[in-house]
């Protein structure tokens, strides 16, 4: 998500969100490996082996000389690059995660950008990059596994306009924007699974990304906002949909001293927010401790749109049939309100938010209408009064009324004008990353490109994470 605010302060007036409170029982877990992971056999690169430096002295040299198929073999050191990757099918990796240090000294824009269809980059780190710290765009196929990225000034590991992909086993922290980044793309046929995402303004965010996009077993936490998934025609392929979201720990977001984007502060105090997201699955997450909600569901205001919001009826079409579409001739409104439609919040356990566990709102419409139900979530309190009654996921809705004085309560709370402003990601107290998990038999394994991926996952496996 670009620096867009999620609400307007002309909201205030309009905006109705129905909210609920949850309580918590012992539930779960840091990202550990996923045990509903069946990697399909095969997929080894058949070229060479180069080695940095021995071979070449710097990574680009040895992406340069490279061929499809090859390992590019990366020793310790620090390398200050910005490296672009221009040749399919290639594996780079470091030697050793936490020594392989790419670093762009507040100077350069991206640590790797891939560029080619079928890259993996494992197990090395990005840091002090003026964007990103991995960037794969425009492509079909890739991969990012045991990453560290940290301190970069847009995202640390992004995805832009690319589909059949994974991130796995990867960290990032003390970006502006998001640690983790799947946008425009439906379906984007990708994952992200055990991994971290701590000190950002977003934990994870997906402007007008969705189909068969899953994001499992991994750590939110301490962001500005959890985990974001929204929808604004600022990019194309809209609305979000369709996104998977299992089997996670999201707690303590609302941490007010890191670099954030305008969406972020305004998100603040959020585990799990969908602004204007449609035919979400959010399931089985452990969602702890924020100021203002752990799961809501809210409108995406967004003005001077490019467009109007597509009919319901084209929601199922590819991304790639819809980039060239004519924008629309009508008159576009000043604001054009994304509503959420369709979700569902299932088998949470939520607990510890300040106002509300559970939240739903709309601009324009009556949210009774929104198709989006709640059955199974573990909570105590709910404004309007027993959410998961007024809008079941099963049977039919019992009546009641979506506002009362905890909606006015949560809505005046996102609306506020008093949060803590962005923090520059150069100078933020981000801490420094603790040592993370190198990759198995970095030195030996065989190369393997982004050919095979997304790997499969059992979501039905998938159980509430216990807490840490």
């Amino acid at each position: 998500m670009r620096g867009r605010r999620l609400i307007g302060v002309a909201m205030l007036a309009t905006l109705t969100i129905g909210v609920a409170a949850c309580s918590s029982d012992d539930s779960s877990d840091e990202a550990a490996d996923s045990t509903a992971t069946t990697a399909p056999a095969g997929a080894s690169g058949d070229g060479a082996t180069i080695a940095v430096p021995a071979d070449h002295a710097t990574i680009q040299e040895a992406v340069n000389a490279a061929a499809p198929g090859d390992l590019i073999l990366i020793s310790p050191g620090v390398y200050n690059e910005a490296v672009d990757v221009e040749t399919e099918n290639l594996t780079i990796r470091g030697l050793d995660r936490n020594e392989v240090i790419l670093d762009g000294q507040f100077e350069l824009e991206n640590g790797i950008r891939v560029l080619a269809d079928g890259v993996a980059v494992e197990n090395m780190t990005a840091q002090n990059y003026t964007t990103n710290g991995f960037f794969w765009t425009g492509i079909t196929g890739y991969r990012g596994s045991y990453l560290t990225a940290y301190r970069n000034g847009d995202y640390g590991v992004y995805a832009f306009d690319s589909v059949k992909g994974q991130f796995d086993h990867s960290y990032g922290s003390g970006s502006p924007d998001a640690g983790f980044y799947i946008g425009e793309c439906y379906p984007c046929d990708s994952v992200i699974t055990d991994s971290i995402s701590e000190y950002n303004g977003l934990g994870y965010s997906g402007t007008n990304s969705g189909g068969n996009l899953l994001i499992i077993n991994s750590r939110f936490n301490n962001n500005r906002a959890g985990i974001v998934p929204n929808t604004g025609s600022y990019e194309l392929c809209y609305p979000e949909r369709e996104t998977t979201i299992i089997g996670n720990t999201v707690f303590d977001n609302g941490q007010t001293d890191t670099p954030a984007i305008g969406a972020a502060i305004d998100a603040m105090g959020t585990g799990i927010i969908i602004p204007g997201g449609v035919n979400n699955l959010v399931e089985r997450n452990l969602v702890y401790d924020h100021p203002i909600s752990g799961i809501i569901l809210v409108p995406y205001p967004e003005t001077n749109a490019s467009d109007l919001p597509p009919d319901e009826s084209t929601w199922d079409t590819p991304c790639a049939e819809t980039k060239d579409d004519p924008l629309t001739t009508e008159e576009i409104p000043e604001t054009i309100y994304w509503q959420p439609i369709g979700n569902t919040i299932k088998d949470n356990v939520v607990s510890g938010s300040g106002l509300s566990d559970l939240a739903i709102g709309t601009v324009g419409a009556d949210p009774s209408t929104l198709r989006n139900c709640f059955a199974g979530n573990t909570f105590e309190t709910s404004a309007p009064a027993d959410v998961e009654a007024l809008a079941p996921c099963e049977g039919e809705p019992a009546a009641g009324n979506w506002v009362d004085k905890a909606v006015t309560d949560i809505l005046s709370a996102l609306l506020a004008g008093d949060k803590p402003p962005s923090v520059d990601y150069e100078t933020a107290s981000t801490p420094a990353p603790p040592k993370q998990d190198n990759m198995p038999d970095a030195a030996t394994a065989p190369a393997r490109p982004a050919t095979d991926v997304p790997m499969a996952f059992d979501t039905d496996a998938i159980v509430v994470p216990t807490k840490p």
